[in-house]
């Protein structure tokens, strides 16, 4: 087949030479004489375009048939499907061998990034002095901003520089910050030295570096988060079956990975900052984001590349409301509909249909006339909107364990033996911990026995497992009132109410049922919102969807963010007194925890609803 600029042929041989084509498309697939995304291939297989090179127009070409299309062949002989392909032409890319070291990756930043959250509260009301109150609403705070950001990082990966540029540029930028942040913990800023102990208050200078580091560091992870698990994922091919269920399996495994480092992290860099300082604590998650960055590079020939959409799919987004609003008031006749549309969002139909009499002073283009498949898309995003509305609740909870659950902890007798006490902090990793055995057992006995019932690969539907995960977060919340009511008592009992630095006679893995709880709680509704938001988004919006995912637990932050605020402004001048006083023995946590408790509760009953009506994505190609 052939057009005037160039000739492709496409061959089913048994052999790996599966095409053959002109000089110019192989320089482009191996990356000879154009950059590595250079090439745009259609959702079939069909060539689009071809960007000869930085800052040249692109060539349009005549599209081939899907019968006709060049298939890119991978390591057994079979093909890379789903418009992918090998870095410079690699053929044994893609599975399990690349996700290993994506996930090797993805455990290193997890032991730098988890070493920063799990005592940042400790560090604010430490060398920083804040009040409790403060500590906790600058914690939710950056936790949000950490988790929001990553709808940004994810719009850039999507409309134009890819996965992959996007995880190197943000991993450095992720390293900047955390060398920064460690810099504000050792450089002398006028007050004793790194000894912060001696200062009354920390200079302003040391604080707005601080702070200015710790945003830094939420900006690189920005484009790290949301595009590293959604390259993993890209790795395996839904069209093969077997590939599949390594898919299905792999979120498991991702999140599996995750707690592993988190619970490393927690139990290492916890005592380092115990018994070391925060300088070197700090130091060492710098040179463990550092380590995640070499082990991305070093995997590059091993990955599978998904080929850059032909438009931006942002644009296509906003190319259905378009086309709808233009013939809301147009004539037309149903017959003339290119069909496939469903009945949810009707209105949005009427951008895949044809019309009899258009204005002269339109042309005919995306914008007027949307295909099928585009129009679906569309639809498919916003069935996830009432989902993602109503996990919000949820994503108020986890916050909780790295800040009041931290501080009550610091305040209950901490010692193992007469020498050894654990940090506060340090329980923690009972989370990492449940969902570290959790996740195995879940995928290996649980998933295979619920598949046998349903005859679904993934044992449940994913609704089902972030709807378990939810009611479970309610007993967590439960437990971890009623835990506190005890130790309220015991103060009073003890007589030690007004002497909030002496340990209550009271141990601290009184802790552990709601910690434990916590963290099978999200083993089912983390592991799911992750496969959820990113295999309910088009193929073109994968970020956006594991970045949706994230931005679950952003908004979470900051409505717990605001929740302290408020009800310290609105408890502080009570005769009970705040029920975040400084002194732990005076404070309330137990109203706080039965009030997030009544929210989780509202919030499941939403997603029942929501989830009683969702129509999964249909994974069946349309016909443009």
């Amino acid at each position: 087949m052939a057009n005037k600029d160039m000739s492709l042929r496409a061959f089913g041989q048994a052999n790996k030479k599966l095409y053959e084509c002109s000089p110019q498309y192989r320089a482009c697939l191996v990356g000879q004489k154009a950059r590595l995304f250079s090439c745009s291939i259609g959702r079939r297989g069909s060539l689009l375009v071809l960007h000869q090179g930085e800052g040249k127009k692109e060539d349009e070409l005549m599209a081939i048939s899907e019968a006709e299309s060049p298939l890119l062949a991978d390591g057994d002989g079979g093909f890379l499907v789903d418009n992918t392909m090998g870095f410079k032409g690699h053929q044994d890319v893609g599975g399990w061998r690349s996700s290993a070291f994506l996930i090797g990756s993805e455990v290193c930043e997890k032991l730098a990034s988890w070493g920063v959250v799990s005592n940042l509260i400790n560090y604010l009301t430490g060398p920083l002095h804040q009040s409790n109150a403060m500590a906790a609403a600058n914690v939710n705070i950056w936790l949000g901003v950490l988790a929001m950001l990553p709808l940004l990082g994810a719009y850039v990966a999507d409309a134009y520089l890819g996965h992959y540029m996007t995880i190197l540029i943000s991993g450095l930028l992720y390293f900047l910050g955390l060398g920064f942040l460690t810099l504000s913990m050792v450089l002398p800023f006028g007050c004793g030295g790194s000894d912060r102990s001696r200062c009354a208050s920390p200079p302003d200078i040391q604080a707005a570096f601080f702070f200015f580091s710790l945003y830094l560091v939420a900006l690189g992870a920005a484009g790290h988060k949301p595009c590293l698990q959604a390259f993993s994922a890209d790795q395996f091919d839904e069209s093969d079956p077997k590939e599949k269920r390594s898919k299905n399996s792999f979120f498991n495994w991702w999140c599996f990975a995750s707690y592993l480092a988190g619970l490393i992290s927690i139990l290492a860099l916890n005592y380092v900052q115990e018994y070391l300082g925060w300088g070197l604590e700090y130091g060492a998650s710098c040179m463990f984001m550092a380590s995640s960055l070499a082990i991305f590079l070093v995997g590059t020939f091993t990955y599978r590349f998904k080929l850059a959409p032909e438009r931006n799919p942002f644009t296509k987004i906003a190319q259905v409301f378009v086309a709808a609003i233009r013939k809301s008031k147009w004539p037309m006749e149903e017959s003339n509909c290119s069909t496939g549309t469903n009945g949810q969002f009707g209105f949005l139909n009427r951008a895949a249909i044809q019309v009899n009499s258009e204005p002269s002073s339109y042309k005919r283009t995306n914008w007027i006339i949307c295909s099928v498949e585009q129009v679906e898309e569309v639809k498919g995003v916003l069935r996830l909107i009432p989902i993602w509305a109503a996990c919000l609740a949820y994503g108020i909870f986890p916050p909780q364990s790295s800040t009041f659950f931290t501080k009550q902890g610091s305040t209950m007798d901490r010692k193992i033996g007469p020498n050894f006490s654990i940090p506060a902090a340090a329980l923690q990793c009972f989370i990492a911990m449940t969902v570290v055995i959790f996740l195995p057992i879940y995928d290996r006995i649980l998933v295979p026995v619920a598949r046998s019932f349903t005859g679904l690969p993934s044992g449940i539907t994913l609704l089902q497992r972030i709807g378990t995960g939810m009611f479970l977060s309610i007993l967590a919340l439960t437990v971890a009132a009623l835990v506190e009511l005890k130790r309220l008592k015991i103060a009073r009992d003890s007589g030690l109410v007004d002497l909030p630095m002496v340990p209550l006679p009271m141990s601290i893995f009184w802790l552990l049922p709601q910690y434990v709880l916590c963290g099978v709680s999200e083993g089912f509704a983390v592991a799911g919102m992750q496969q959820f938001f990113y295999d309910q988004m088009p193929e073109s919006l994968r970020s956006a969807g594991v970045a949706l995912y994230i931005s679950v637990y952003g908004l979470g932050c900051l409505l717990s963010g605001f929740l302290v605020s408020l009800v310290e402004k609105l408890t502080k001048e009570t005769r009970g007194g705040s029920w975040f006083s400084n002194n732990l023995n005076k404070a309330h946590l137990d109203y706080f925890y039965w009030a997030l408790a009544g929210l989780n509760v509202l919030g499941l009953c939403v997603f029942l609803f929501s989830a009683q009506s969702y129509v999964y994505r249909s994974k069946t190609c349309f016909l443009q």
